[in-house]
């Protein structure tokens, strides 16, 4: 018996809504420019916006970290790696 398609999206949801979240942290960088810390996350994380990851760059500045985004371990783990990759601090917290 095959499962309507509606049925699947709404058992993936509901599975999803069930798994832990994990926050990506971006901890304050003295050596990199500002602008520098915010190409690279808007090239890291695709759902960033260039206005959204200045705000987070500056809480991360002004704070010592800031959020970047909270998502599933897979993704988190991805972005994190990404975000590092331009040798900025980063990690990853369960939420």
């Amino acid at each position: 018996m095959t499962v309507p398609s509606t049925d699947t999206e709404a058992l993936q949801q509901a599975l999803r809504d069930r798994l832990p979240r994990y926050a990506v942290i971006l901890y304050n960088d003295d050596y990199h420019s500002m602008d520098y810390v915010a190409e690279a996350l808007v090239k890291s994380v695709p759902d960033l916006i260039v206005e959204e990851a200045v705000g987070i760059m500056f809480e991360a500045h002004n704070s010592g970290s800031a959020v970047v985004i909270v998502c599933l371990l897979e993704q988190a783990e991805l972005y994190r790696d990404r975000i590092r990759g331009y040798g900025l601090g980063v990690d990853i917290k369960r939420e």
